[in-house]
């Protein structure tokens, strides 16, 4: 059993990381789309740019191995790579060090947009599914400078699927992440929290913004409580509005399902 103090303290953090998780309206629309997704994976997973391993606990009960992987130079420089939640195995950015054909799912989440030959990693994913494999891959569309400098592109659907048939795969299901009213309260919510509240190093403490460097500005404590009552109403409001005005042109992001075409051969890794 916990001391008092530890459980409660668990406990804040917990629910302070819903709280932000819910109003970051980029990562509530990421967690329940991969959420509604999971029950679809199934046999031996690899996740790909797997970071500290937060999407485990969604696939693990659906798969039977879970197999994390990511880029030894690129993790290296991240908060991520201090975490306990390690990946198993570590790759050059060339090749995934795996025969063909070994897994029943990949897993890819917002990793594309840091990788400079986007062709070769796609290829790489597709070489190593099965036939009736399936690959889930997330990617952003409408999105802030992240990562930096390794950050390097942005997805339409259509580039997403043009990268998936040259890796010999089919996208068979898209599903946009959000609309016009998420963006636009996203990119205000985040300069309200990066800007003016400064709360990059406390997002980092509950656990956010794994894959950046660490944050060495001070928060400005003093802007939480004029800047989270606005922060809550727009992500609130842009719930609502995306369902009344949908903007079909406009997303946040993209999550794509694909699998390998009917009778198609093993591409491997392009760039």
């Amino acid at each position: 059993m916990h001391p008092p103090n530890e459980t409660s303290g668990g406990w804040l953090r917990a629910a302070a990381r819903s709280a932000s998780d819910w109003v970051d309206l980029q990562e509530s629309l990421l967690l329940d789309a991969l959420r509604r997704t999971a029950p679809r994976a199934r046999g031996r997973l690899l996740d790909v740019g797997c970071g500290q391993r937060p999407y485990e606990s969604m696939f693990a009960p659906h798969v039977s191995e879970y197999i994390g992987i990511e880029h030894e130079a690129t993790f290296g420089r991240t908060q991520a790579s201090k975490s306990v939640r390690a990946p198993d195995l570590y790759y050059d950015g060339v090749r995934l060090p795996f025969e063909d054909k070994t897994f029943d799912t990949v897993l890819n989440v917002q990793v594309l947009e840091h990788t400079p030959e986007p062709g070769r990693l796609v290829g790489e994913m597709g070489r190593v599914l099965k036939d009736d494999g399936i690959l889930i891959l997330t990617a952003p569309f409408d999105f802030r400078l992240h990562e930096e400098p390794h950050d390097f592109f942005r997805y339409t659907p259509h580039g997403l699927k043009s990268l998936c048939e040259k890796a010999g795969l089919e996208v068979f299901e898209t599903e946009h992440l959000g609309s016009l009213w998420s963006i636009v309260a996203h990119k205000l919510n985040q300069y309200l929290a990066f800007r003016v509240a400064r709360i990059g190093a406390v997002a980092q403490a509950m656990g956010k913004l794994q894959q950046e460097g660490s944050v060495g500005q001070a928060p400005r404590f003093w802007a939480f409580p004029l800047v989270a009552p606005m922060m809550i109403g727009l992500s609130a409001g842009a719930r609502v509005l995306d369902r009344v005005l949908e903007e079909p042109d406009e997303s946040l992001g993209f999550m794509i399902l694909a699998r390998r075409k009917s009778g198609g051969a093993v591409q491997g890794g392009t760039a």
